[in-house]
């Protein structure tokens, strides 16, 4: 099935029902399909779109996001989701790499993709959602004014989309997702998570596949969407009790933001159940925090651009076992290696690989890197991770965040999950930063929580009760925020500069 097909069978199965809350107004399932088709053939009648061509979407979530990516893959055109939070230079590579022939945009974002059109050979075609036309731009709803849609023959191994890495270390990789890809996986994270019709809140970006998977399930369940351009505590509480909203996903930034907001209490959460939460670890602390004042449990999971993206979650109907992700997706399969390539046993640590149809056939136009990845139809995700002997999946850690010092391996998310569960630790990140004399040191990285003092004589202390002595950080560093990227994951990369900056040895 393609994606185009998801929409018009929650319209056969459900009939029309409102589909889209944003601010004060409501979109059916019908008005996103009319909108979705009218902009389809506009892209082909008016810029000559093809089958295969990229069309870049780069803005907040809002309504019109839905509506470009229901639009594009009706045209036949391949969806290039693209971060808004990015740099315009980050957003030129993307434009030049996936040869985009539009670009559709808010004008939150518009002077951002105009600078990125600097210096590119091929002029895309700029697409504004709330502008007028004129001047190199073209009005978003200008574009549904012709109804001669071309209907355009799609199989579900062809390119959905192209979704561009974060890059935090070198030029982002553009991963193929095709429409099996991402189909299989709403089907199967749907069916793993006993998914209801419901109304949700759709506050992840869009642009990340995270988000977009969310989407694509609901067209699955026949469930609505609250979205939200940005992540604010206070309009997540208030859509909670209006909407009476049973569960949604996030990301532990938004987990941990909800904890810290102080008139949480104002608002009536009882019909919350659950939280999906994925993108980056969740401190256990955090985690049994949540349940403990809203009532809701986090199903955490597991996932990754390259697999479309879920690999592993919890559900309600399975012990949660606190500091896992969960067990494999109906139709993923996993298993844990070791350097030479041979399943490692039950417990033991090793890298984890994937298999599956959610996984993707590589990355546009980069067979190095896709070798690399791909092997023997397994996909190499670079986490260092276990699996107990009921399946249950822990990731231990990425495999270039290893801390390697005085020759022992050193995983960072064993000293952050202790610093998380200090009582004046809001958050920690630790680091590996390089030392002459043991190769690498371990700095952690805190944020306090607000009006809380602490040491670093202190924290050093702390974890030297709790681990062993070549796990205990060298320095401790306050910071007001741990950097992160678009959808919360802390960038490491980024960190291990700031320390290395500001330590020495």
């Amino acid at each position: 099935m393609t994606l185009k097909e998801l929409l018009e069978v929650n319209i056969d199965k459900y009939g029309e029902y409102p589909f889209l809350y944003y601010r004060d107004k409501q979109y059916t399932n019908l008005e996103t399909k009319l909108y979705a088709d009218q902009l389809a053939s506009g892209l082909q009648n008016r810029l000559g779109i093809e089958k295969g061509d990229r069309v870049v979407v780069c803005m907040p979530n809002c309504p019109e996001v839905v509506f470009s990516y229901q639009g594009i893959t009706r045209s036949g055109a391949v969806i290039v989701p693209v971060m808004f939070t990015l740099h315009p230079k980050e957003i030129h590579y993307i434009i030049k790499n996936s040869t985009a022939k539009a670009v559709i945009c808010s004008s939150y974002t518009a002077e951002q993709v105009k600078k990125s059109l600097d210096g590119l050979d091929q002029q895309p075609a700029l697409i504004v959602t709330d502008l007028p036309s004129g001047e190199g731009v073209l009005n978003f709803y200008d574009m549904m004014k012709d109804d001669t849609l071309k209907e355009v023959e799609a199989t579900d191994e062809d390119t959905a989309v192209i979704l561009y890495t974060s890059g935090t270390t070198g030029n982002p990789k553009g991963v193929l997702l095709t429409h099996k890809n991402l189909y299989s996986n709403a089907v199967n994270s749907s069916e793993h998570s006993r998914a209801e019709s419901g109304i949700t809140i759709g506050v992840l970006p869009l642009a990340h596949v995270y988000g977009l998977t969310i989407s694509n399930a609901c067209f699955l369940t026949g469930s609505s969407v609250v979205i939200f351009s940005k992540f604010d505590p206070k309009e997540i509480f208030e859509a909670i009790e209006k909407y009476k909203v049973k569960s949604f996903s996030a990301v532990p930034a938004m987990i941990h933001a909800m904890l810290a907001y102080p008139k949480a209490g104002d608002f009536d959460t009882s019909s919350l159940e659950s939280v999906g939460s994925g993108s980056a670890p969740l401190p256990v602390a955090l985690l049994n925090e949540f349940k403990n004042r809203f009532g809701a449990v986090v199903l955490e999971g597991y996932g990754l651009s390259e697999a479309a993206p879920v690999v592993t979650a919890h559900h309600k109907n399975i012990e949660i076992k606190p500091g896992s992700v969960g067990i494999p997706i109906p139709g993923v399969e996993i298993k844990i290696i070791d350097d030479l390539g041979e399943e490692v046993p039950a417990g033991d640590v090793g890298e984890l690989i994937v298999r599956g149809d959610n996984v993707t056939p590589g990355y546009y136009q980069n067979e190095e890197e896709s070798k690399k990845v791909l092997q023997n139809g397994w996909l190499h995700t670079g986490d260092m991770a276990r699996v107990d002997n009921e399946g249950y999946l822990y990731i231990v850690d990425r495999k270039k965040d290893l801390i390697i010092r005085g020759g022992f391996n050193v995983y960072p998310r064993d000293i952050e999950e202790l610093l998380n569960g200090h009582e004046k630790v809001s958050e920690a990140a630790v680091v590996g930063v390089p030392d002459a004399r043991m190769g690498e040191e371990m700095v952690a990285c805190i944020v306090k929580k607000p009006g809380s003092e602490v040491t670093e004589e202190e924290l050093i202390r702390f974890c030297q009760e709790h681990l062993a002595k070549n796990k205990t950080p060298r320095r401790v560093v306050f910071m007001d925020s741990l950097p992160r990227n678009g959808v919360g994951k802390i960038l490491k990369t980024h960190l291990r500069q700031t320390a290395a900056d500001i330590v020495s040895y």
